[in-house]
Order: C-alpha cells, then structure tokens, then sequence
C-alpha cells in the first residue's frame, strides 16, 4: 500500500511508530457528490450532475470498503448506468494495478496500468493514500469522490431517473438510527479489523480486539430479537456496511488479522444474518473469494511474509438461513 507525494509514487507501507504502534487510517481527500439535478450535496459539498455513461467506478473485490459502493450499484441496478474496473487482487509495489486475471476488469477510460495514475490524471502534485472505490467524471475529467461512505449514499440518492427507487438504503425515517449504528460498527468492526491486524504493538493490538468481540456479542444479541441492523422491512445501507465486514471475516480476519477470539461462525444470529445478505438476489455475485484471500495473504508482507493462500474455511453459504422467524416490522398507515 504505497501512495503518492508531490505526485511522486513511494512503496510506502503505513508507519504506526508515532501512534504507539496503533494504526490510524488517513482522511480521503476527493468529497464532492453527485446529485439529481446538481444541486450541492447533503454538507453543501459541489455536487456534479447525475447523467448516464458518466460516470465511472474503480473498485477492488478484495476491499470491503469498495465493496460497499459495488453493493449499492448493483442493488440500485446502475450497471448500465456507471460503467466498472476492477483492480487485481495482488497490490504490490505499484499499489492497486489493472490486470485481465480472474474476474479483473482493465481501466477502459484511459487505458492506464496502475490506479495511482488515475489520481494524477485528477491532480499531477497529488499526495496521499491511492485507495479504492473511486468514482470518476468523465465529463469534467476528476475524481468524484473516494469516500466509500459517501459513494454509497451518493449511488442511493443521486441517480434517481436512471436506479431502482424501490431500493431505498437510507429511508429519512431511519437515518438517525443508521448513523447511529453505522458509527458503532465502523469504528469497532468495520475498521477495528485493521486495528489489530496493522497494531505493532501488543497493546495497540489488544484494545481493538476487545472493541471488536465487545461490540460483535452486542450486534448478536441486537439481532436474536431482530432481523436488520435497524427496525427496517429490508437491508439499510447499516447492514451492507457491516456485511462487508463479516463477509470476509471468517476467510481472513479472523487468522491474518488475529481477530480469533472467535469466528462469525460461532455467531448464531450474525452468522445466519451474514447468511442471508449473501443469498439477497444480486449479492453473492459480488463477493470473490479468491480476490478476498489472495489479497490479504499475498500483499501484505509484513503480516504475511510467506504469502502463503490459506485453503479453508470451507463453509457453504448456501445453507438456509432461517432469518425469516424474525418478521420484519409491518408499515402502519401515518
């Protein structure tokens, strides 16, 4: 994971010294939006139009935050809409390159070999983080945004002459509540994953690791009583934020990352949870294993010097998930 300084490319891996050997994940800098008619966005950001053929997504299927915004374009049924590349799943010296291998999909805006090109084609004295998803406008010729969380909301809200309007990730009414327990679940789970598995510390590795399994025993009992991360007759945008995470929990985290307190596996109510965001229609399509494990374990040296593909788990996610005893909320009349 390199980035770029002054438009220079450095093979840079993140350094944990002056925070204890915690990690800390930088800021993305790219936060404009995109919306209906171009009126700015929710924080009065500049917000660029939403129109077909457009726009264009860079993504990784190995990333679980890239994996959020490929989530809410497929379920917003936008594939005709904004077009898609898709990295390798080997990020080595060059960062995130573009390959044909296994599901990869080249860069077919400007034909370019490696993602950090795409940042300079934005701003030639860029300096930060290369990171995915990344939404391009091939009308003004900048990024968008690289902002997961924003990409997802800007994919749910933004396109609504061309997306699926009867999939809304985040109802107004529920909005406060998905914030909520997004806030929760980003900070314990989503990036409490990486806490551990990039501290250098023992200590910077054990408080997150507490985090996690404290706050993954709380959603298990949330859901024993309930079937979605809020009371919603549907997956919100709190619960594709939080699958991305389990999805590649039991595959990675739990033994790259040392988060082996215990695995999704031994969750009833998560793991049936996890289960049944993976048969929605449309979804399993997303997930790639063999991105997934081939990522973490062949480009993270320092974690995993031999690169050596673990074979297993073997888990069949094809199992019944027997969610549907917990009946959604039923909608009363205002």
């Amino acid at each position: 994971m390199g980035l770029l300084v002054e438009g220079q490319w450095q093979d840079k891996w993140y350094d944990t010294k002056e925070n204890g050997g915690a990690f800390k994940r930088p800021t993305t800098d790219f936060r404009n939006w995109v919306t209906p008619d171009g009126s700015p966005g929710p924080d009065g950001q500049e917000a660029y139009e939403a129109e077909a053929d457009r726009y264009h997504l860079y993504v990784s299927l190995a990333c679980p935050w890239a994996h959020r915004a490929l989530i809410a374009r497929k379920l917003k049924k936008l594939e005709d809409v904004i077009s898609l590349s898709i990295v390798d799943y080997h990020m080595a010296e060059n960062g995130w390159e573009f390959s044909n291998r296994d599901g990869a999909i080249p860069d077919s805006v400007f034909g370019k070999s490696k993602l950090y090109e795409i940042y300079l084609q934005a701003d030639p004295a860029y300096t930060g983080r290369v990171t995915v998803p990344v939404l391009w406008d091939k009308k003004r010729g900048t990024i968008v945004n690289n902002e997961s969380a924003d990409l997802v909301r800007i994919l749910d809200t933004g396109f609504r002459e061309f997306a699926d309007n009867g999939v809304d990730l985040t109802p107004a009414a529920l909005r406060a509540d998905i914030d909520a327990i997004n806030e929760t679940v980003y900070h314990a789970v989503n990036n409490g994953v990486y806490k551990c598995g990039f501290a250098t510390t023992q200590e910077a590795y054990e408080k997150p690791f507490d985090a996690l399994f404290d706050t993954l025993d709380m959603i298990e009992a949330r859901l024993s009583g309930q079937r979605y991360l809020v009371a919603s007759q549907y997956p919100t945008e709190a619960d594709w934020r939080l699958f991305t995470t389990l999805i590649r929990f039991d595959a990675v985290y739990h033994g790259h990352f040392k988060c082996n307190a215990r695995q999704i596996a031994d969750y009833p109510n998560l793991f049936g949870y996890m289960l049944e965001l993976y048969q929605w229609p449309g979804i399993a399509e997303t997930v790639n294993f063999k991105h997934i494990k081939g990522h973490y374990y062949t480009s993270h040296e320092t974690i995993n010097p031999t690169r050596i593909v673990p074979k297993g788990p073997v888990q069949d996610l094809t199992v019944p998930h027997n969610r549907e005893r917990l009946e959604p909320p039923s909608i009363t009349a205002a």
